[in-house]
Formats: C-alpha cells, sequence, structure tokens
C-alpha cells in the first residue's frame, strides 16, 4: 500500500516550484491532493507569480504521474482566510477529511538595504511568507484535528536558508522564514499529544522563480550564480526538497515535531564552519582570511568622500553579489 494511501493534503503555492513538485510527489505516494495557488500577479512585485494555466499543468502533471484523479486545483490566496477554508471545505467533501498541510507559497522582495525596501513590497513578504503559513495553520488544523484518533496529521512549511543567516538585501524575506521557523516550533509544542506534528524544510538555493527574481535583485547574470555557494556545487532541484516533503508527511516521520529540516547542499553546514573558523581566528588575533573580500569590496565600490545618498546601497548590493559570486566563499576557512 502507498504511503500515503486514503489520505488527504493541500498544497498552497502549488502552480509552480517546490509547491508543484510537492503536490507530484505527495500524489506518486497516494495521497489525494487539493493544489491551491493564488492564480494571479501582485501589483507590489516586479516579477511574475504563478499562473492558473501552471496550476492546471502541475495537476495534470500530477494525476499523470499518480495513475488517476487524485488532484484538484483551487484558488486562493494564502492572505485570504476564507479563501482557504473553502479550500479547505473542498477537501473534506471531496475525500472526507484532511491530513495534511503543506504551506509552500512565498515570494520575494528586496534588492536594497531595509529601510530602503518599499512598503508595499515589505508587508507582501511579510505577510505571504509568513502570515501565509499561520493563517494556512489556523484553517487547516482544525479540520486536521477533525479526524478521529489515533490521528497522523502533518503540518508542514517551506522556510530558507535565509533564516538563519544574514542575507543582505533580503532583510524582510529573512525576518518572514525566521518567523516561521519559531512558529512551527512553538505550533509543535502546542499540538503535542494531539497525533499532529509540526516540522518545516529550510532549502538552499533552488532552481525557481523566487531564485530568479533574487539573481536579478543581487544583479547577477542568472540563478546559476548562487551554486557556488552550495559545498555539493549545484542548484538544488524543486524534486529534491519535495522529497523531504513527502518523508516528513509519512509515517516515516512519525518521530519528528518541531524539526526544521536543512535541504541545503551543504550550504548551513559551510556556513556554520566558517563562522567558527573567523571566531577562531579572531580569538588568535588572526583575521587575514577576512581581508581579500574587504579588499575586493573596496577596490569595486568607490567611495568618494562626497555625501552621495545611494552610495551604501551600490556598496551593500555590491559586497552581497561578490560574496554570492566569488570563489571567495568555496575557498577553504582556516584551520
Amino acid at each position: 500500500m502507498s504511503p500515503g494511501a486514503n489520505r488527504v493534503a493541500l498544497v498552497t503555492g502549488a502552480a509552480r516550484g517546490i509547491g508543484a513538485a510537492t503536490v507530484a510527489a505527495l500524489a506518486a505516494d497516494g495521497w489525494r491532493v487539493v493544489a491551491v495557488d493564488r492564480c494571479a500577479d501582485d501589483r507590489a512585485l516586479p516579477y511574475p507569480l504563478g499562473s492558473r494555466g501552471e496550476l492546471d499543468r502541475a495537476v495534470a502533471d500530477a494525476c499523470a504521474t499518480a495513475d488517476g484523479e487524485v488532484v484538484l486545483a483551487a484558488e486562493a490566496d494564502t492572505r485570504d482566510a476564507e479563501a482557504l477554508i473553502t479550500a479547505v471545505k473542498l477537501a473534506e467533501d471531496r475525500w472526507g477529511g484532511l491530513d495534511g498541510a503543506v504551506a509552500a507559497a512565498g515570494v520575494i522582495a528586496g534588492g536594497v538595504p531595509a529601510w530602503h525596501l518599499p512598503l508595499d513590497q515589505q508587508h507582501t513578504v511579510l505577510d505571504v511568507n509568513l502570515g501565509g503559513v499561520l493563517t494556512l495553520a489556523r484553517v487547516a488544523i482544525p479540520a486536521m484535528l477533525r479526524r478521529p484518533e489515533p490521528r497522523r496529521g502533518r503540518f508542514l512549511a517551506v522556510a530558507s536558508a535565509a533564516a538563519t543567516r544574514g542575507m543582505p538585501m533580503l532583510a524582510a524575506y529573512g525576518a518572514a522564514k525566521a518567523g516561521v521557523t519559531g512558529f512551527i516550533r512553538a505550533l509543535a509544542v502546542e499540538l503535542g499529544g494531539t497525533g499532529v506534528t509540526a516540522n518545516a524544510v529550510s532549502p538552499g538555493s533552488t532552481a525557481t522563480p523566487i531564485l530568479d527574481e533574487s539573481a536579478r535583485l543581487y544583479d547577477l547574470p542568472g540563478a546559476r550564480a548562487f551554486a557556488a555557494q552550495q559545498p555539493i556545487g549545484r542548484l538544488l532541484r524543486p524534486t529534491e526538497v519535495a522529497a523531504v516533503l513527502a518523508f516528513l508527511a509519512g509515517e516515516g516521520a512519525s518521530a519528528m515535531t518541531g524539526a526544521i529540516v536543512p535541504v541545503d547542499g551543504g550550504l548551513a553546514l559551510l556556513l556554520r564552519y566558517c563562522a567558527t573558523a573567523a571566531s577562531s581566528a579572531a580569538r588568535r588575533g588572526k583575521d587575514t582570511w577576512q581581508v581579500p573580500i574587504l579588499e575586493l569590496v573596496s577596490s569595486t565600490v568607490p567611495t568618494p568622500c562626497s555625501r552621495v545618498p545611494v552610495q551604501p546601497v551600490r556598496a551593500a548590493r555590491e559586497a552581497s553579489r561578490l560574496l554570492i559570486s566569488s570563489s571567495l566563499i568555496r575557498r577553504p576557512c582556516p584551520p
């Protein structure tokens, strides 16, 4: 029997990227899935969001892989509780209940220091990336608790490596994703003893439209430039993140709750190692390993004596670009 046989899930952000891959992975495991997406652009964001056509293709592909009509499409903005309630009701009316919810919807904005980010973009990033997770929990968890005991409910969210590292020019995005990790940990405790668990994945640079937009914000030639910061030397595929989400949704993860699972090609490990090495070097009075980056930034970003308001923005953007794209980030840290 498939691991998700007779179980029902709802996935947000399902039109493309990690959300679409998660719909396909769950359907392949035997789940019935309501695939939810806003299917419209947001006026606050300068790049296109998922469309109804993309959502329909994701549903068709998942059904083809699962060999059956096991996925339904639903349009809903994750900031709209009533729309999500309607999507949950669709799952209950069609398949009798809800056993899992995956908060995969996300957007990105930045490219400037936090104090320069337009307020409408800041609100959108926080409201979708963090508020959307809280709203999904508000409507999906009561549905999961309506299942008779013993329950096997799963609430899952997509966080980010940006939750644990200082990502310049993406402060609102990092704040929202850090909020997701804190919420998941608290939610796991609140759900203790109910049979419903709460976990999240923390992806590194994954080949999605959000990463394409990140490259544009950093003035990089393309998303592939982010591969240099991951020890595996390549971008992640959405299917690789979805595979971990599917595992967390299954019986094999029944003892896991409150976990934030890195699916980042070793990015978090590398950063922790470098931070430890930097601390060790500082204690020994050595900071030479930091000098090349500082020299590179200072030699590339002019520092005129005149006060030019845009200068801090240019400096931050250039520093971010160099830290991501240069080979310095892949050099071994000092022993």
